[in-house]
């Protein structure tokens, strides 16, 4: 626990990803579904039943050459705190197979409980989930390199990003074998942090003044931890989800995109 104000207070861990340094590469992609067990299909055209937790998204300003301009905008699950941990799937789940954590801020997903309903992807703004159609068929001797710490999925299930929770498990058993209850920031990070080669994402406490996410975010956790430092923007910040991924950018066009602002028309919907 992180002592403020003489008393102890849970983890709420988050993300700051930096849309400007972002080359749009998908190391962190690809180091998502090394990590984590994602399955695929030998063809992989069909996107509408393809796996990928972290997907990269291309964003333009929609103007010419040479005003033209990119952005790539990396999207994990938002790990939403919602209304009290009354995030959007976790409301939905009749099978109770997703929930919030309060001693992290993490919305874990139980697989052994799923039956596949699939409300909590409907309910997601974000389209952060996926529906497994298939029993994964790994290549001849890939199964020997799957890691041990992440279960792998059959088909029927939902599954998302998990923030690499075996990750954070792993680094509090290192701790309590070392008489602590405490990890530090550097010992639990996920496999897209450690990936990225330009350095756009950052992972840590956003209750905890001491990592870099709260310095760099200056979440107003008195208000739902909306950002307070300048040019930083959650997606969708109007639907009150309250994600704990936070995007920094300097370009305006970024930032409105963020809330799928359109000139002149107000907020709108969704783009897909």
């Amino acid at each position: 626990m992180n002592k403020s104000q003489g008393h102890t207070q849970p983890k709420k861990y988050g993300m700051v990803i930096d849309l400007d340094k972002c080359t749009g590469c998908g190391s962190c992609m690809v180091a998502c579904m090394a990590e984590n067990n994602v399955p695929f299909k030998k063809d992989e055209t069909n996107k509408r039943d393809s796996i990928t937790w972290m997907k990269v998204y291309k964003l333009t300003n929609g103007k010419p050459f040479p005003e033209g301009d990119t952005c790539y905008l990396p999207r994990p699950c938002m790990h939403c705190e919602g209304h009290n941990g009354h995030s959007p799937c976790v409301s939905v789940c009749p099978a109770t197979a997703t929930d919030y954590s309060t001693d992290t801020g993490i919305v874990s997903q139980i697989y052994t409980r799923c039956f596949g309903c699939r409300y909590c992807m409907g309910a997601c703004p974000y389209h952060a989930r996926y529906f497994n159609w298939w029993d994964p068929v790994w290549p001849a001797g890939m199964e020997e390199m799957l890691s041990p710490d992440v279960s792998v999925r059959v088909r029927g299930v939902v599954e998302k990003c998990s923030f690499c929770f075996h990750r954070y498990q792993r680094a509090m058993d290192k701790a309590h074998l070392e008489g602590r209850r405490e990890i530090t920031e550097e010992e639990y990070q996920t496999s897209c942090t450690q990936a990225c080669p330009a350095g756009a994402i950052v992972f840590g406490d956003l209750n905890n003044p001491d990592h870099k996410v709260y310095q760099m975010v200056k979440p107003d956790n008195a208000h739902s931890g909306r950002p307070t430092a300048p040019n930083t923007f959650r997606l969708l910040e109007r639907l009150g989800t309250n994600p704990k991924v936070y995007y920094l950018s300097s370009r305006e066009w970024v930032r409105k995109n963020g809330d799928n602002y359109l000139k002149g028309e107000g907020k709108v919907g969704p783009k897909h």
